[in-house]
Parts: C-alpha cells; structure tokens; sequence
C-alpha cells in the first residue's frame, strides 16, 4: 500500500493518526493517510504567511511560467493520476460519453493553461493634469482551498492555480474520502514551486473547520454543501476573510412543447447523469410540457436502460455513488418518491452487490412536494415532472433556495432565451446544461453560494483593489 503523506513548506509530513480511504466499489480501504491535527495546520500556514511576498514579488510572468511547467508535469503523469482518481471516486476511466477520470484529468490541463494565460492589468480610471488614478489588483495573501470528493483534482485546480497566479499562497484540504490523487498530484509539482507556496493538510471536518477560522488565513474558497457554507462564513467572521463559495444546487430544466425529442433526449440525459449525478451543475429536476411529455419520458428511460453500471475493471457507463453517506441519500430520496406514487421507468433500487452502486433511474409522474424534486439527489437518479403552463413551470423552478444553474430547451432559441432570463441561477442554458469552461465565470445565487470562479472574472476574487492617486499638481 502506497504511503501517503502532507506537503507542509515544501516538505512531506506524517501524522500520528491516519484515516482510511476506501474504493467505493469495492468498500476495500486502498490506503490510510495522515490525520493533520491543529499543529500542523499551524505550521502549513506559517509556511504560505512566510512564502507570500517573495511569491507576490514575482512577475506575473514568471508566475504563469512555473504553472505552465505544472500542467506539463501533471500532463506527464496524466495515466497513473487517472487510475488514482478512479480507485479512490469510483468513476471509470473513461465512462458514458467520455466523461470518466480521463476526462477529469483533461479538465485539469485545460483549466490550469487556459487560467495561466490571464492577466491582472493596471485600469487606469483618470489620466489628466489634476491627477492620474490607477486602480491595482494586489493578492488577497493566504488562501484556504477545501474541496469535495465528486472532481478531486479539477477542483483542487480551480481553486489553487487563480490563485498563485495571482501572488497568493495556499493551504488545501481535500475531501477525506478523496485525497489520494490530490496528494499525490501536489507532491509531484512540488519542486516546480518555492517551499511554502503550496501546503496541502488531511483531515476531516474538523481541520475544514480549523482552515475556516484560522487568522493567518485571508480568503477561503469552498466547493460543496449549504449548510457547510454557512458555517465556513460564520467561522470566517473572525477575521473578516473574503469567500467564494460555490455551493448546492438542485438545477432546473424546463423542456417547452417544440423541442425536438430526438436531438435533446441524449444531451438532457448526459447532463443530468455526468458524473452519475454526482455534479453540483447537473441537470436534477426536468419539467417538461404536457403535450411531449410520455414521448420524451420513453426517450430517456431509453437511454438509460441501455446503460451499464459496475466498478471501473468492467469498463462500464457508470460507477457507484462515492460514500456511503450519498448512497443512503440516494436511497432514501428514491423509497419517498416511490411513497408518493412516483413510477420507476428504469432502476430505483441498489445494486445487488459490493459497492455503493445505483443504477440510472428515471422517475416520472411524481409530484412537486416529493422530496426527490425539493432535495437535490446528487446521484443517478432524474425525476421527470409535467407541466401545461409555462408560467407555472418558471415558477416551480425558481421556488427553491438554491440558484446553481438552469436550463430551457426548446427549437425557437429567442423564446428559449427570453425565458432562461428569468430563471433565478447563476448560469442558465439554452439546450443544454451543466457545460462549463475556464474562460466563464461560474458561481450561484441566492444560498448556492458566494462569488464566482473562472476566467478573470474568478482570478479578480484572489486579489483586493489598491487605488492608487499621483497628484500632478
């Protein structure tokens, strides 16, 4: 069994306690890996607060430099990273569509390129003979990175590359159920950058907590449920730390009478099952209009029961849920829906083996209340609601809490639009869904979070605005 170990200022550190990580598929612990205590979130901090200015003094340039030979780096050990990632999460190497750990790993290069080639220029908002105002962006300092098990490593990029792009230092924490590959993808790059620069600590929850409170810390940047994001901005108080939360979502789609079944069925399909279901973007509830409705049910319970799910060594479509916590959600949210006189097109029910693998499960004639349409499932699983209104099914759609993402689907792309305007998300859709890409600022509203991600729309939030004025006269 592997060792695995902490990156604290430069070096790899053990703990006294480890924790075990477990492959989904099998329940098997495939590695144990050490249990940070407070004292070593200490010294990882320390280590980002002493290696910041030397790293902000940097060029921009030479920054973009040292993360251009990160992607190559990571690019070169793309195979072995991939497999880490399918024991560890469960998804297949290459999966439905592609959309595997293969396709996780490319997303890591893509990001990491495309995130090296911004800039940060000097906006100048007066240039006259009273005075020249420049506004700068300055690095926010120490950054706390904690991410979710459903995109280890793509997620880890996301937060930690604006960043040192930018001049800030990081702490990361991974999920406990899924540090494996980011450990071992931060200890390879690690002597591209200087000691300090990049600290990686493992931990549960509490450590989470630790990083959320810490005063040497300047900024957190969180990906994962509401309710740990409301006590990471609680936490945060203390100290007044900027955020950028990216938070749940139990994204909408509304599917309008004139849409064409055969060319939105498999699309609607691979964004509401990417991941299997395991996607804060994903595709989680389907209203679609009366007169296409059985027509459209047929077509994705089609799809998915063409479908296989197992563990990666059967290269199938999907793999099983990542813990256990989620697949006993799952679980759960699909016995209510079968409660409330929902019928089961395809699966709704566990695989009969090890693991924690569901099948594809399409719902249909299920009503609004069931918790399967107000609780976001993240999992394999599609509730299919019917609607006669438009109106009525808008206003279903934005009645949640949350504001992720949304879609609308139909042939007239101006009347699609118009609608998709007055969904309540932070991205919306026209006939598709849950594509995202590095150039496009991404994030919530209402309680899917804080801030946004990606492009410079998303490097701006590592950096505070210095205005700076040159008296001429």
């Amino acid at each position: 069994m592997t060792d695995y170990h902490m990156l604290i200022n430069g070096q790899a550190v053990s703990a006294d306690e480890s924790f075990d990580v477990l492959n989904p598929a099998t329940e098997e612990v495939i590695a144990s890996v050490p249990k940070a205590t407070s004292g070593h979130l200490d010294d990882a901090v320390a280590a980002a607060k002493a290696a910041q200015p030397a790293w902000a003094a940097l060029s921009m340039d030479d920054r973009r430099a040292i993360i251009l030979k990160v992607a190559d780096r990571i690019e070169e050990n793309l195979p072995e990273l991939g497999a880490l990632l399918s024991s560890e999460q469960g998804k297949p190497m290459e999966g439905f569509a592609g959309l595997g750990a293969m396709f996780e790993m490319g997303g890591c290069l893509a990001w990491i390129r495309y995130t090296a080639s911004l800039d940060l220029p000097v906006d100048v908002i007066q240039d006259n003979d009273e005075a020249r105002i420049e506004v700068h962006r300055k690095p926010v300092g120490v950054v706390g990175s904690i991410t979710p098990w459903n995109y280890p490593l793509l997620i880890t990029c996301w937060h930690i590359i604006p960043g040192l792009l930018a001049g800030c230092t990081v702490v990361a924490k991974p999920s406990e159920y899924t540090p494996l590959t980011v450990l071992k993808a931060m200890h390879l790059i690690n002597d591209l950058l200087p000691p300090g620069v990049l600290n990686v600590v493992t931990g549960s929850g509490d450590i989470g907590a630790g990083i959320s409170a810490h005063p040497g810390i300047d900024k957190i940047v969180f990906t994962g449920s509401t309710a740990t994001g409301k006590r990471i901005m609680e936490s945060a108080a203390g100290n007044l730390k900027r955020l950028t939360l990216e938070l749940g979502g139990n994204d909408a789609a509304i599917v309008l009478p004139d849409t064409n079944i055969e060319e939105a069925a498999g699309k609607i399909f691979a964004t509401a099952m990417i991941n299997n279901g395991q996607t804060c973007a994903a595709l989680k509830r389907l209203y679609v209009h009366e007169d296409i409705y059985d027509e459209m049910c047929a077509a994705l319970a089609g799809i998915a029961a063409s479908v296989s799910t197992g563990p990666a060594s059967e290269s199938p479509d999907f793999g099983p849920i990542q813990n256990k916590m989620q697949f006993d959600k799952v679980c759960a949210l699909a016995e209510a829906a079968k409660a409330d006189g929902a019928t089961f097109m395809t699966g709704g029910s566990p695989l009969d083996r090890p693991g924690y693998f569901f099948p594809v499960t399409i719902v249909k004639d299920i009503p609004e209340e069931s918790r399967l349409v107000q609780e976001e499932p993240f999992g394999p699983i599609l509730p299919i609601i019917k609607f006669s209104d438009v109106e009525d099914a808008l206003q279903r759609a934005n009645a949640v809490s949350v504001g992720l993402g949304g879609s609308v689907w139909s042939s007239d792309l101006e009347k699609a639009q118009a609608l998709a305007a007055r969904m309540e998300c932070g991205t919306a859709w026209v006939n598709n869904h849950a594509m995202i890409q590095p150039d496009a600022p991404f994030g919530g509203v209402k309680q899917s979070g804080v801030g946004v991600e990606f492009g410079r729309y998303g490097l701006v939030e590592y950096t505070n605005i210095q205005t700076m004025q040159i008296a001429k006269g």
